[in-house]
């Protein structure tokens, strides 16, 4: 950005990307262009819980990486990625205006989400930016909240359904699909004896949030092409698992994927997950849950 370009800057976690996070970006590049600003999203990197609590860091949406990517395609120009450390924790709202967002970013007109508060001690609130906005000349916006179904749309709100295995609703208020990214190691090659071959993903980020243990159909993209399956999140108790597994099946792929990373679309869960009594209990609950699997992307119309 040149020196003497003057921005409009909206500020925030944005986990999620989600559909309240949307309406700020909406508001962001009405203003830019309203104003003829550049619009620059700052948001905080690593989360605030992973620095002050690292003994229990919050489970995220998405990665970083995907949250840059996201800004991007919804049409910001410059993502300002502040690193969070102990020191600037330490760092007054006050400090940080100055000399960031003033003196570095040339804000002119800052927006906030209703519910946003940074700073030593979260003193960055409404009323503090208020009172700067005044004494440094900037203009300040707060979003008002965004309902969307009666309920308030936050990253908290759908990391819970996410917790509860509500994928469905997880997504409405996501605004997309939650996916999921990793490498597919070695598994213990158990579906292959019972005809459902599976691909074991090891997550490819560690504070990712996993939805509620059971059964979900998925869509990925294989060889450029899109190949829906079902997948197992678990302890695969049938086997005595010991460790949370992720698996999936994919119908009509049998090509080797180890070492592949893949990008697990979660569109629906199907079930919790059971013991059964022996492998062919397990192997006819899956031809169930394969017919199931159909009849839903049929009903939904789900492109493969």
């Amino acid at each position: 950005m040149h020196s003497n370009e003057n921005s409009v800057i909206a500020l925030g976690t944005f986990d999620g990307v989600h559909l309240g996070h949307q309406k700020v970006i909406d508001r962001l590049l009405r203003v830019a262009q309203e104003k003829n600003l550049v619009p620059i999203l700052v948001t905080f990197f690593p989360h605030p819980s992973h620095v002050l609590s690292p003994e229990k860091p919050l489970k995220l949406l998405i990665s970083i990486e995907e949250r840059v990517k996201m800004l991007k395609n919804q049409g910001v120009e410059l993502v300002y990625v502040q690193e969070f450390t102990k020191a600037f924790s330490e760092l007054s709202a006050e400090q940080f205006i100055i000399d960031t967002l003033l003196d570095r970013l040339s804000m002119k007109f800052l927006i906030v989400g209703h519910d946003h508060s940074f700073g030593k001690n979260k003193e960055g609130n409404m009323a503090m930016l208020s009172e700067l906005s005044e004494s440094k000349g900037f203009d300040l916006e707060r979003i008002t909240p965004f309902y969307h179904k009666g309920e308030l749309v936050s990253s908290t709100l759908i990391r819970n359904e996410l917790k509860k295995g509500n994928i469905d609703k997880a997504n409405d208020f996501l605004g997309y699909d939650f996916c999921l990214s990793g490498k597919v190691i070695q598994g213990n090659q158990l579906g292959r004896k019972i005809g459902y071959q599976t691909a074991n993903i090891a997550l490819d980020y560690s504070n990712k949030i996993i939805p509620k243990e059971g059964v979900y159909i998925v869509k990925s993209k294989l060889n450029e092409q899109a190949f829906f399956g079902m997948m197992n999140i678990g302890f695969r108790p049938t086997v005595d698992g010991k460790t949370r597994t992720i698996e999936v099946h994919f119908f009509n792929f049998n090509e080797d994927l180890y070492y592949q990373k893949l990008r697990i679309i979660v569109l629906h869960r199907l079930r919790d997950e059971k013991k059964f009594e022996n492998l062919d209990g397990l192997r006819k609950q899956l031809e169930q849950d394969e017919e199931t699997t159909l009849n839903w992307i049929s009903k939904h119309k789900k492109n493969g």
